[in-house]
């Protein structure tokens, strides 16, 4: 038991974790031919089967129910603060399996000739408000409530002593809704993390029906039809948000330092980095000279790199791999989109970057608080 929990801890580790998420992630919800091709091989299709449900809640309640029998596991999860985020993953992966599981189910009813659920039921598929909602919604709330007030009974809320501005807690947490923007925050400048990326990924969520607004598949679940969006929404909604949620709560320990699910975690522990800026990479690593006094030759390599990320690469991949896209798009509808998704990329490519090489900024111009 002892080597399986170091096992876990080993893979936790952010880079093996975050690697293993996405080459999942893309197996799962591929979006594109070539992952399709292996979606198929490893046969993810039956991912979305009632088979697959109760195979992966055991997984999960097993996983659960086995950490709690480890003191550090259980002093992390079973946190008053902590148990929503338990809920919520196995609630994210109900969710998304309702969903992706109908999407699969239309796509094979259309393949066979037949209509989609959602247009075969659209006639009966009515009900009155009075009774049948009120009658719902009144046992729901009834419900609610009783889950509620035993929740509340059984689980102290996790007050704890007035404010102490001589002692701060360690590690000092957001709530769990704010621990994605806390996480953003170790890899970006504090504008960058708090307002320009939350703003893009919630605007480009919003944006994805209205960008590829491809009649196909619309009014009722598929994913054949809609694989880009499906794909790229997920990505934003599980990967970009849900995934550092969870990391924020059981892989970030005192000092905001990275621990595994079953290690203790211990203040004293010390993690020699030194984040170097890009500038500092290339005059004094690399040139062995000290940093120029003038502001734009010292970052011009970082503004060359951002400019060409956001400049160069967009009508790239216009002329080569998403020519498709961008036929279908138009130029102004293709410009927003793949700035939106090239955007949204800079946090794992950021997060890569600050494992790999400890690199703190690509440009850095704290002179007027501007760092990227």
């Amino acid at each position: 038991m002892d080597g399986f929990k170091h096992l876990v801890d080993t893979l936790s580790r952010p880079t093996i974790l975050v690697t293993f998420t996405f080459l999942i992630f893309f197996f799962i919800f591929p979006p594109s031919d070539w992952f399709e091709k292996w979606h198929r091989r490893l046969k993810f299709d039956g991912l979305w089967s009632k088979k697959s449900l109760w195979i992966i809640t055991a997984i999960l309640v097993g996983f659960f129910v086995f950490g709690l029998g480890d003191s550090d596991f259980r002093s992390i999860m079973l946190k008053p603060d902590n148990v929503p985020i338990t809920g919520l993953i196995f609630l994210l992966f109900f969710f998304t399996w309702i969903a992706m599981s109908q999407a699969y189910k239309n796509d094979a009813l259309q393949e066979a000739g037949l209509p989609v659920d959602e247009q075969y039921d659209a006639p009966n598929d009515k009900v009155l408000v009075w009774p049948d909602l009120v009658y719902v919604e009144l046992i729901s709330i009834v419900l609610c409530s009783a889950f509620m007030l035993i929740w509340s009974i059984g689980l102290p809320a996790p007050l704890e002593e007035p404010a102490n501005p001589s002692e701060s807690p360690n590690p000092a947490k957001a709530p769990w809704y704010f621990l994605g923007l806390q996480e953003m925050l170790v890899y970006f400048d504090p504008w960058m993390a708090g307002v320009v990326l939350p703003s893009l990924i919630i605007l480009g969520l919003m944006a994805i029906p209205y960008l590829d607004n491809n009649s196909e598949g619309s009014g009722y679940y598929s994913y054949k039809n809609r694989k880009l969006s499906i794909s790229i929404f997920m990505f934003g909604w599980l990967i970009l948000w849900n995934l550092l949620i969870v990391i924020g709560t059981a892989l970030r320990g005192p000092n905001w330092n990275f621990f595994g699910p079953f290690e203790y975690w211990d203040s004293h522990k010390v993690e020699a980095l030194t984040n170097v800026n890009l500038s500092e990479f290339i005059y004094v690593k690399w040139m062995s000279t000290g940093l120029p006094t003038s502001i734009l030759f010292r970052e011009i390599w970082g503004i060359l790199i951002v400019l060409g990320y956001f400049l160069v690469l967009p009508p790239l991949l216009a002329k080569t791999k998403l020519k498709g896209m961008y036929e279908r798009l138009g130029a102004a509808r293709y410009s927003l989109f793949i700035v939106l998704i090239l955007a949204a990329l800079t946090l794992p490519i950021k997060m890569y970057l600050r494992w790999m090489f400890n690199l703190k900024y690509i440009i850095a111009i704290p002179e007027y608080f501007f760092n990227f």
